[in-house]
């Protein structure tokens, strides 16, 4: 994994892109309280309810198209099959 700080907040995460559909994203704080968009859309009962930081998505995208990240070169073994 690679560590990616936030353009907007600073941040940091871990990420993994594996294809163009799927990038793993580790966050080494609490994202509630680390993320400024995650705190701001926080209900009444303390829990942020969106699926991802916009800010960060774009952060990730932008290195990926300049190429500062590329797909994970990591494979696993492929399971044999049940017969």
């Amino acid at each position: 994994m690679e560590s990616v700080n936030c353009n907007t907040c600073g941040n940091r995460v871990l990420v993994e892109k594996y294809s163009d559909a799927h990038t793993s994203i580790q966050w080494l704080d609490d994202a509630d309280n680390a993320c400024p968009e995650f705190a701001e859309a926080r209900t009444q009962d303390g829990r942020a309810w969106v699926p991802t930081c916009h800010k960060l998505r774009e952060t990730i995208d932008d290195l990926i198209i300049s190429g500062q990240i590329g797909l994970s070169l990591r494979s696993y073994p492929v399971p044999g099959r049940l017969e």
